[in-house]
């Protein structure tokens, strides 16, 4: 390791010399979406274009516009409206998907058909029953008619990691001959390994004719969990394109993660000697607007823009954190486009990350009140895989965390309606006696169940992050619902379990109201509201109503 890489919590965007840039060629919208989960509409496809092109990326491959007439349309549309990177669309080499290609591009600023044939034994015996010179001459004339449509060709080998590499360097001396200006050498199914990628390229650019004029791209897929690896191991290489997608998702096991492979360059400028055109700090919203549209949430433990990424649980990491940030992160959330580092609170903890978190809060615990706290902490941690606010609030209020109530549901109903909307009536009981119902109408039945209890209780719900998910198997499976909501400068969340999703989310949301007044001030005649209730009135409502529904 140099000096300039040594990893420090301040990421590097410089080197000491110009760095060659490399171009991000994503395929979110292509690769990514054709695979099983991720399919998106006209309408999302567009969001995410436009979310792409203010990431900065260099192509962005709208689609395969002789998929079906919708896939046409939305590369159509895309290529229409974007104005910054060049729009793509794959075509086989086919006299059909190229004109259609061309059709689809035609109102492109700048555009480009993607053209890919099949070139090892095995893919020429078995799916396309082609001689090497048939593939040739086939990649050829496609190539020809393409670059007549289009501002720039692309040639894909498929399978080319698994082509024997004199043929590979027959066809792209062809393609080169013939108008291409981009050559993708693909990993298509995974199987390759860094030292074999690199020594590949490395043959390629050597012995190509034309090499010198035209761009060498890496397409690696992550059937061994080593796309981003190669993918990396191609820049090296002399790679100058890289196809990826966000989240990494795509056929099978996903293609390489466009946010691993744009940090890994950041990160270490001195070793890889390039540059991208990406906005980081847009990576996370990028990658959150992705599971928003799909459906599909990001693993915890993904790299940079999993929610783990930035989250230390173990003592030893979070006294080291307090120390020097750089002790155990290489780069900061804020590069990626995330808050602040979470110091996460639960079994593994310590006491100087405790004490930390209380002070934050306003708690300064003397020597001698903490060994209490520190024990009750790590008694709840024991039971809970997170200690959150609330209930470090509770432990350093003399409180038990643990408590339920004062409010109960005793009756909830909902309807819903033609159109979307929904009806919900609920009847709660309070601790001090007295109950309260009401009923609410909303955008729909979890809406609604919200906006009732807000009016039973009288607290405005602002909910910032709604989750449900199963929790058991089979018909009679049960759901869990969470909630976020943020008061007071400071986010409360609630859960609940049951077999019917609703009744879930009531039950988080009352969760939330409880905590909240239990760790309220005592309350007097001056909390007392026009309705007679004698209970703080609570407005959680300081950023808007802001839901966000992600059923896994």
């Amino acid at each position: 390791m140099t000096p300039q890489d040594t990893p420090s919590s301040e990421s590097s965007d410089v080197t000491d010399v110009a760095a060659e840039r490399v171009r991000i060629f994503d395929t979110t919208l292509r690769d990514g979406e054709q695979a099983p989960g991720f399919s998106m509409d006209r309408r999302a496809k567009l969001r995410m274009a436009h979310a792409l092109e203010a990431l900065g990326v260099d192509i962005i491959e709208a689609g395969f516009p002789s998929a079906s007439p919708d896939d046409f349309g939305s590369v159509a549309e895309i290529a229409r409206v974007l104005r910054g990177p060049t729009v793509a669309g794959l075509a086989r080499c086919h006299d059909g998907d190229i004109d259609a290609c061309g059709r689809a591009l035609q109102d492109a600023r700048h555009s480009r058909i993607h053209l890919f044939l099949s070139t090892s034994p095995l893919h020429r015996e078995h799916k396309l029953n082609m001689s090497k010179q048939q593939v040739i001459d086939t990649a050829c004339a496609a190539i020809e008619r393409a670059k007549q449509l289009c501002h720039e060709v692309e040639f894909s080998a498929e399978d080319a990691m698994r082509t024997e590499p004199e043929f590979l360097v027959e066809v792209f001396s062809a393609a080169v001959a013939a108008g291409a200006t981009t050559l993708n050498a693909p990993d298509t199914v995974g199987y390759t390994t860094p030292a074999e990628i690199a020594e590949r390229f490395a043959y390629l650019r050597k012995h190509v004719r034309g090499a010198g004029h035209v761009v060498f791209s890496s397409h690696c897929h992550d059937d061994l969990g080593m796309a981003v690896a190669n993918s990396l191991a191609a820049v090296s290489a002399g790679a100058r394109q890289v196809e990826c997608t966000i989240n990494g998702i795509g056929e099978r096991a996903g293609n390489a993660s466009l946010e691993e492979i744009v940090m890994a360059l950041r990160v270490r400028p001195a070793y890889y000697g390039v540059e991208t055109g990406i906005d980081t700090r847009k990576l996370y919203p990028t990658s959150r607007l992705l599971t928003q549209l799909t459906g599909q949430a990001v693993p915890r433990n993904k790299a940079v823009v999993g929610e783990n990424a930035f989250a230390h649980e173990s003592g030893i990491h979070q006294h080291g954190m307090l120390k020097h940030r750089g002790t155990y992160e290489i780069m900061r959330p804020q590069d990626v486009g995330m808050g602040e580092t979470k110091l996460v609170l639960g079994k593994h903890s310590g006491r100087h990350a405790l004490r930390q978190r209380l002070q934050v809060m306003g708690h300064a615990v003397e020597e001698a009140a903490m060994d209490d706290i520190f024990a009750r902490f790590k008694a709840l941690a024991d039971k809970k895989r997170e200690v959150h606010d609330e209930d470090l609030e509770a432990i350093a209020l003399g409180m038990d965390p643990e408590a339920t109530g004062p409010w109960r549901i005793v009756q909830l109903n909902t309807n819903t309606h033609l159109g979307g909307s929904a009806s919900a009536t609920v009847k709660l009981s309070h601790d001090d006696g007295h109950e309260a119902g009401e009923a609410a109408i909303g955008d729909g039945p979890v809406d609604a169940v919200l906006r009732a209890i807000e009016r039973a209780t009288g607290a405005r719900l602002d909910v910032t992050q709604f989750q449900v998910r199963a929790v058991s198997e089979g018909g009679d499976a049960q759901g869990q619902a969470q909630l976020t909501a943020r008061h007071a400068d400071r986010d409360w969340r609630g859960h609940g379990v049951s077999t019917d999703i609703i009744e879930a989310t009531a039950q988080a949301a009352l969760a939330i109201v409880n905590r909240i007044e239990r760790q309220a001030p005592p309350r007097n005649e001056a909390s007392i509201d026009e309705c007679g209730h004698g209970w703080p009135l609570l407005d959680l409502r300081a950023n808007g109503r802001a839901q966000k529904e992600n059923t896994q």
